[in-house]
Order: structure tokens, then sequence, then C-alpha cells
């Protein structure tokens, strides 16, 4: 799939892209490359990978890191059930060295998401998400599939993979990655979208909600994840929410009374909910804390 064809796909899909993004998205596709994408929780990360699976029409396999994964959750395991009871049930039928034999074939093994992904017949996208969260050593466990694109089983040996996965690491920067994971993999560094970009994933998301008050909730949301006082930024997600419910409740206009009614949708702990109600929100009709002079975009 060439750069147009994608953008195409990513266009029907009804995602906001920039060329930098598409043009890093369709080399490291032609290329086989892994794609490193870092940037703050909530900027998308997560959904570029939902949308090169939709365009490529591929199977969406998704590991989600965190402190103490190992290979048994990433890679692979055996079904010792099952093979405590083929013990129990062949012991007198079979020479004890191709029963032992036997234990460590595919009857036995549990696909995890690594060995799942390279073992598909058909090509997937490979989703390892937050990677910044699983210890260095698994950091490091990874390298052999992102390199090789083959992973190692004590018990079976080498498998390489059947198919090329199309490979997402995402990170939030919560720890430093590695120079060898980084030399491996394409690189993509996301942002906030700045107002207009919120403003068109909003009217390519919520056609139906208000062209004024997605204007509003793009400017709000801006100004917030820009005030010091708000610990947890918000999402594109959570701004999709907001939107939603506002529209939901049938209001036209972000007024400081909407704000205070929906504001759970938007920020999700009592410290920035406090924040929001000391801000000062006469004459602003986006209480996002009176930086904006009044300017909406229309």
């Amino acid at each position: 799939m060439n750069l147009e064809q994608l953008k195409e796909k990513m266009d029907q899909a009804h995602y906001i892209y920039d060329d930098t993004l598409a043009t890093v998205l369709s080399v490291a596709l032609q290329l086989g490359r892994p794609l490193l994408i870092e940037g703050a929780a909530g900027v998308g990360k997560t959904e570029i990978a939902k949308v090169m699976a939709s365009a490529l029409d591929r199977d969406l396999v998704r590991l989600q890191c965190y402190e103490g994964l190992d290979e048994s959750k990433a890679l692979y395991e055996w079904n010792y059930q099952k093979q405590l009871l083929s013990i129990q049930v062949n012991m007198a039928n079979e020479d004890r060295d191709a029963l032992t034999r036997s234990l460590f074939s595919d009857e036995y093994l549990l696909e995890r998401p690594l060995l799942q992904s390279i073992r598909s017949e058909k090509p997937v996208v490979l989703l390892i998400d937050e990677i910044d969260k699983a210890d260095e050593e698994f950091e490091a466990f990874l390298l052999e599939l992102l390199s090789e694109m083959q992973v190692s089983i004590p018990e079976v040996g080498t498998i390489k993979a059947k198919s090329i996965p199309f490979v997402v690491l995402t990170s939030n920067r919560a720890r430093p990655l590695s120079e060898a994971l980084r030399r491996r993999c394409a690189y993509l560094y996301i942002q906030y979208p700045d107002v207009d970009k919120e403003l068109a994933i909003l009217r390519a998301k919520l056609p139906h909600v208000d062209d004024r008050l997605c204007a509003q909730v793009a400017t709000a949301v801006a100004k917030l994840r820009s005030n010091e006082a708000i610990l947890k930024k918000p999402s594109i997600a959570e701004t999709l929410d907001w939107a939603a419910a506002l529209d939901a409740l049938g209001i036209k206009e972000l007024t400081p009374d909407a704000l205070r009614r929906t504001a759970g949708f938007v920020l999700k702990n009592s410290e920035d909910l406090a924040a929001v109600e000391t801000v000062d929100t006469s004459n602003h009709s986006c209480n996002c804390g009176g930086n904006c002079g009044g300017h909406h975009h229309g």
C-alpha cells in the first residue's frame, strides 16, 4: 500500500492526520519496520494502531504492558493441566521419552499476543501498548522479535514469523526506553492537537453535533490543557465524550453552568473539578480560564 492509498483509507475511517504522520506510517509499513510512538497520555497513540488495522483490513492483536509482565503473559505458556492429564492417561502406553516430547508440542502450547501475531497465517497489526510501563528486562526480551521477527522458546527452539506483523509500540515516557529498542523502530512523537485539529476531529467523529458547540469545546479543552492547575490533561477521547454529553443534553452553548454540569466527562479527578470551580467564568462562555480573550472558532 503506497502513501496515497493509505491516505485514502484513513480518510475513509474519518481519521485526522498530517503529512508527516501519514508518511512515517507508509514508509514503516513498506519497510516492515516497527513503529515507536511517544507522547502524553490521551493524544491518540493507540488510535493509530486501530486505524492501521482498519486501513489494512487486518486483525489487531494487543499486548497491554504493565510492571511485572513476563513471557508467560506476552509470548507463550504451556497448558499444564492438559499436560498432567496426558501424563496420567499415557504413562503406561508410551515410552517416557516419546511422552515427554509430545508434551511440548503445539497441542499444549497456549499462544499469547506476541506468538499469536507472528504465527498468524495472515499479517496482523501488533500493538504493544505502553511499553514504558513494562520492566527493562521485558523491553530487552522484545529485541529479538523487533529485529528478526522471530522468538525463541526453550522447549521448541526458534519460531520465525509466518507473516510479518505491522508492529506499533506506544510510550507515555514514564521511563526512558533503551537505545537498542529505539534503533529498531521508526519513530513518531505526537502532541495534543491544536484547536483547529481538535475541531476537525470533533466534526469527523461527531458530525451531528452543532458546529458552534464543537468549536467552543475544542477551545475550552485547549485552555484546560494549558492550565497548570489541571493535573490530568483531557484526552482526545474525553473531548469527544464531553461534546457528546453536551449534545445529549440538548446544550447549544458552553456556558459556565453547562461546564459545571458536565465537567465529569472531561475532567476525571476531584482536584481538577475543584480547580475548574474556582475559575472566574464571568463573560466567558467556554470557561477555559479566561485566557482566550473570548475568541472562538466558528
